[in-house]
């Protein structure tokens, strides 16, 4: 069986191998940890007279007879008899070869569901083949597979990449203590090897409790999990050391009051939080330092994430470097430029420098004259979207690159921001930022390279937010609410998940909604925006808002970060079940800014089954019950896993297929602490290991 390898192009190789290649099947590792999702028993042939209805079984017998029936149907119908009773075999879809298989006389074995009735036992279209050879000793495995890719021909390749992969162990002495898991429970049993492992998992007994190999809790499963759980550490801890071995500037506070971070503490219309304090004390003593910082700044909506990053962009700027603040949508970049502009450019200006604004809609003569001005080092701080890190902007001297909602940027964007010092054989610092709360096995699994720091106390003055789960067919009600809420003189957001119609998806769109409303609420100016708006548009509508002329906002969900309305008191999420859990926290972090009660309500539809899927009631009883954007994260990460969380960190690959972060702590503890062991110890052995588990994924935990 020809393995596909990486040298052929693509061009070169057969249908199931450029299938294979879709499924990342390259190497023969590749294919060696390419798992089955179910197995099939084929070791074993059930009498046929002891087959009960609904049981699956296999049954060994010879065809008595075979015709077409053309009623009410054409179909192939069979009939199979073992010398206990016999059984019929039906079939709606079949070719000449089934026929000739299946023909009286031949000696059949046929696996299907067993239907009892009044024509006695019967299996609709059974899998089949002629009754040659022994019976498998092991179970047949059932592999994860895309279109024309034939389980057949994913066997044969897994199996051939099973006799020539090197399983040599990469753990060796690394593993003298490993947790209980692997051993299989009982203390003193026997360690499963890797090759032992992957050869059960492929080709299981049948004696085996079939539910431990699906929940994954099989000794064979947990020396997987923990295989890969080590790479993945490993991995990080190596792009933490190299990290380490880079120099960036030293950028050190002046302790005096003429220093840009303590005259902007004076200027500032409030005063600091206590955990505010806290974390600008962590991440000044990380620019001190001619280490590159690496530092994850997390904190709920509202926590003040802005105010900490503006006293390390002054930190920097004091110590004569350039700043880059990016943020993912120009709503949220405008929004930090026109606070940064009003706290800080002042304050700069008196140093002959100035704030300089990159966004994709400029115009090209302002464009020219931003890059201009950062070019020359003119422009301290520079705050935009995507645009910042575009080739052609070049800055003089970046020390401190600041990425907001970090999560919502890819690996390559974020690599890009750190080449624009390489020329003179420095790093940035980094401060990634995420409103988004990282659970702890999380942050330890996949930001295991990071420093966090967490700002867990709200200013003074926010309101708690009270939130509803209402069915959309008590929108009236909701309409009446808002309408008491604008004469109070307070205003509303009203979030729609679409723009337009979509047959497949029934949902209300923005424009039907604000055409809507505004015929619902006479009197009250009721605004549209959505992200296919021209960006002046945009801004108008906003600026509208945020001056209290208008007193409903009716949007898609470019209102889900940054956007600061203390007198919106309001949120409606229309079709709510749509959202993700921390969209819709995000989302709820809208209002809650001023001193009014301020409450969410969350309409849901049930659209033609009547009833809310599990995982959507799951969040919204989860969005009822608490405020908490830690226990947010934490349920989110139970309900749907590690994968939006993270975002694009991975680019799209998720580095962790068969650890789960919720059930294997324990692992993951026994991973952390092996990791370090393995790179000092056995150095070409940690190589290896990486190499066999993560490939070129290692670099996506690097960025």
């Amino acid at each position: 069986m020809p393995e596909p390898r990486s040298g052929p192009r693509t061009a070169e190789l057969s249908v199931p191998q450029k299938a294979m290649h879709k499924l990342g099947l390259i190497r023969d590792i590749d294919l060696a940890l390419h798992l089955p999702h179910r197995y099939e028993d084929e070791t074993r042939i059930t009498p046929i007279r002891n087959a009960r209805d609904g049981e699956s079984v296999q049954i060994e017998g010879t065809v008595v007879a075979s015709e077409i029936q053309m009623r009410p149907r054409r179909q192939l119908v069979v009939r199979l008899d073992d010398g206990t009773g016999e059984c019929e075999l039906r079939f709606f879809s079949f070719y000449p070869s089934h026929q000739k298989t299946l023909a009286v006389g031949q000696r059949i074995r046929a696996r299907g569901d067993v239907k009892g009735g009044f024509w006695g036992r019967q299996m609709l279209h059974p899998v089949f083949r002629k009754a040659e050879g022994e019976l498998p000793a092991a179970l047949t495995p059932v592999y994860p597979t895309v279109a024309q890719l034939p389980q057949a021909y994913l066997r044969r390749a897994v199996a051939s990449a099973l006799r020539r992969v090197d399983l040599t162990e990469t753990l060796g002495e690394a593993l003298d203590r490993p947790p209980v898991a692997l051993r299989g429970g009982k203390g003193f049993e026997p360690l499963w090897s890797l090759r032992d492992a992957l050869f059960f998992l492929h080709h299981p007994t049948p004696d085996v409790a079939l539910v431990t190999l699906e929940d994954h809790t099989h000794p064979a499963w947990q020396r997987l999990k923990a295989e890969e759980l080590l790479a993945q550490q490993i991995s990080q801890l190596e792009a933490k050391r190299e990290r380490a071995r880079l120099r960036s500037p030293e950028l050190k506070p002046t302790p005096d009051s003429s220093a840009l971070h303590e005259q902007l503490l004076a200027v500032l219309p409030f005063d600091l939080t206590a955990a505010q304090r806290r974390v600008c004390a962590e991440i000044f003593g990380d620019l001190a330092r001619s280490i590159p910082m690496h530092r994850l700044l997390q904190g709920d909506v509202g926590s003040g994430k802005t105010v900490v990053a503006a006293m390390a962009a002054a930190v920097c700027m004091d110590a004569g470097w350039q700043c880059a603040l990016m943020a993912p949508t120009e709503i949220l970049a405008e929004q930090h430029f026109a606070k940064l502009i009003g706290w800080i450019e002042p304050l700069l200006a008196s140093r002959g420098r100035r704030v300089a604004w990159l966004a994709g809609g400029q115009k090209k003569k302002e464009r020219t004259q931003m890059l201009a001005m950062i070019e020359s080092g003119e422009a301290a701080l520079v705050v935009g979207t995507h645009a910042v890190i575009q080739e052609q902007v070049r800055f003089r001297n970046l020390a401190l690159a600041v990425i907001d909602e970090q999560h919502r940027f890819g690996v390559a964007q974020r690599l890009a921001l750190r080449q624009k010092l390489k020329d003179r054989g420095l790093e940035p610092h980094m401060l990634m930022m995420s409103a988004t709360p990282i659970p702890r096995t999380l942050a330890m699994s996949y930001f295991a390279d990071l420093d966090v720091s967490t700002i867990d106390e709200l200013p003074p003055g926010r309101t708690p937010i009270v939130t509803k789960v209402i069915s959309d067919s008590r929108k009236d009600q909701v309409i009446e609410r808002i309408a008491a809420q604008v004469a109070e003189g307070r205003q509303v957001y009203w979030v729609c998940p679409l723009i337009e119609e979509s047959e497949a998806l029934d949902l209300s769109n923005a424009t039907a909604t604000h055409l809507d409303l505004s015929e619902a609420l006479p009197g009250v100016t009721v605004g549209l925006l959505h992200s296919r708006m021209p960006s002046a548009e945009k801004k108008a509508v906003m600026q509208q808002f945020k001056e209290g002329s208008m007193g409903v906002l009716v949007s898609t969900t470019v209102i889900e970060v940054g956007v600061d309305v203390p007198n919106a008191s309001l949120m409606v999420i229309e079709h709510a079940e749509r959202f993700g859990l921390s969209q819709l926290h995000q989302l709820r972090g809208r209002v809650g800014r001023g001193a009014a009660a301020s409450a969410c309500v969350l309409l849901y539809s049930t659209g033609e089954s009547g009833r809310l899927a599990e995982t959507a009631r799951e969040r919204l009883k989860a969005m009822a019950e608490t405020n908490d954007g830690f226990e947010i994260a934490r349920r989110d990460l139970d309900i749907r896993g590690p994968g939006e969380l993270l975002g694009a960190r991975q680019s799209g690959d998720s580095l962790l297929r068969f650890a789960d972060l919720a059930l294997d702590s324990d692992l993951l503890d026994w991973a952390r602490s092996v990791a370090p062991k393995m790179l000092d110890q056995y150095p070409m052995l940690a190589k290896q290991h990486v190499a066999r588990w993560l490939g070129s994924k290692s670099d996506f935990l690097k960025a």
